[in-house]
């Protein structure tokens, strides 16, 4: 069973009840990230995350976590480009102290300035690892070469120097813009009563006041460049993007059919000529990251200094056989079970569904429909497949990140 409701102040409640769990996930959602930034604000969504665990009105950060390891509960939260999610999950019987607690931090935290001092610290370490983690950086490194400094082309952790120089009146200002009560998501999935689950929102969120987001440019313009970060290191880190679906684009479902047969899977052509036949690499796959006003398709590999080249002539070889459109009704069967099972295996959990049901709504303002989503998945022909393909590999706009003992782009 599935429950909506909209509080009077635009505060929306999912609740989609899983009655043979004895657990519950309740997520609160903003519909904000790294793409909703300024370049003075790069990292500030992912600060402001930390920040909230810092203490409350009436609870320090120890006892933020000191109350949830009473009640056996697990607290957290992550940021992405365009959502930033705050979660708990608890026994069904500690459901309304574990949320009270997640409410608390969420509505109710002071950010005192030496909490703002240390976390600071923790997080330009955050960024220093992130330098350290050739992947995370080759990664980084190919959404600027692709998107360009703005929106979806900015790393979620922020500059150093940014990081270091956000106050507490930058976090006010942005909270004001971006918190406000038409972009919160309050998304709970397990076993928990729709009464419970309405009683505790109102209660906790239906006294805030409404406000409105301040609307952001989500203005697209592709770099489309080849960057590349020489690190003496063993390996060689290659990614490579092309153009790809919108987010709930007609062919979205075809480009994920299309990505499992190319690259997205141990059964992928990708994974079984570069590494199987190959052995050029231990890590190779693909992708697809797929946002409101863009989408891109990722090819990552990590390769041995002395084969790069070669690696990176397979993976060129790998998307010109693609482009024949020569996929077998094997291939593109296997791709379709493998994406009909992503959602069936989603069912049996209760943080994937808090999370799947506060995005479909964040994002679309629709409830998530699993009948529906199966049949689309179902629906799809080999030559959407086909079409898919005519789209995705587009050498127009393709950009490369290296990272590594190199002294040149990949091109």
């Amino acid at each position: 069973m599935v429950h909506f409701k909209q509080l009077d102040n635009g505060i929306r409640l999912i609740v989609k009840q899983m009655t043979g769990l004895l657990s519950v996930t309740m997520g609160i959602i903003v519909g904000t990230g790294a793409s909703a930034e300024t370049a003075a604000q790069d990292g500030i969504s992912h600060f402001i995350e930390h920040m909230m665990f810092k203490g409350t009105k009436k609870r320090t950060a120890f006892q933020i976590s000191d109350a949830m390891d009473a009640i056996g509960a697990q607290v957290n939260a992550f940021t992405g480009k365009d959502m930033t999610c705050y979660y708990a999950k608890s026994t069904s019987s500690h459901a309304a102290e574990a949320f009270e607690i997640l409410s608390d931090l969420f509505l109710n935290s002071v950010f005192p300035e030496d909490e703002m001092v240390k976390e600071k610290g923790v997080i330009v370490e955050e960024i220093s690892m992130n330098e350290d983690t050739p992947d995370d950086l080759c990664l980084d490194l190919l959404s600027r070469a692709f998107f360009g400094e703005e929106n979806y082309g900015r790393n979620i952790l922020g500059t150093k120097e940014n990081v270091r120089g956000f106050t507490k009146s930058d976090v006010d200002a942005y909270l004001a813009d971006r918190y406000t009560t038409d972009n919160i998501i309050i998304s709970m999935a397990g076993n928990i009563s729709v009464e419970l689950a309405e009683k505790l929102v109102e209660q906790y969120f239906g006294g805030l006041k409404k406000t409105t987001k301040k609307p952001v440019d989500m203005s697209v313009r592709l770099k489309s460049d080849n960057l590349f970060r020489k690190k003496d290191i063993e390996q060689i880190h290659i990614a490579i993007a092309y153009p790809s679906m919108k987010r709930y684009e007609r062919l979205s479902d075809a480009t994920s059919i299309m990505n499992a047969v190319f690259g997205g899977s141990m059964s992928s052509r990708l994974f079984k000529r570069v590494r199987e036949e190959m052995g050029l690499a231990y890590t190779v796959y693909s992708y697809m990251s797929m946002f409101e006003k863009s989408g891109s398709l990722v090819i990552y590999a990590g390769v041995n200094a002395a084969d790069y080249k070669r690696s990176a002539e397979a993976i060129y070889g790998c998307i010109e056989e693609m482009r024949k459109k020569n996929l077998s009704e094997e291939e593109f069967l296997r791709g379709k079970e493998q994406l009909l099972s992503s959602s069936v295996f989603a069912q049996e959990s209760t943080s994937s569904q808090m999370l799947l049901y506060g995005k479909e709504l964040i994002y679309s303002g629709n409830i998530y429909d699993f009948e529906k989503r199966i049949a689309d998945i179902t629906a799809v022909t080999l030559s959407d497949v086909y079409e898919a393909i005519e789209y995705n590999f587009d050498d127009r706009y393709r950009a490369t990140a290296l990272v590594g003992n190199v002294d040149a782009p990949l091109v």
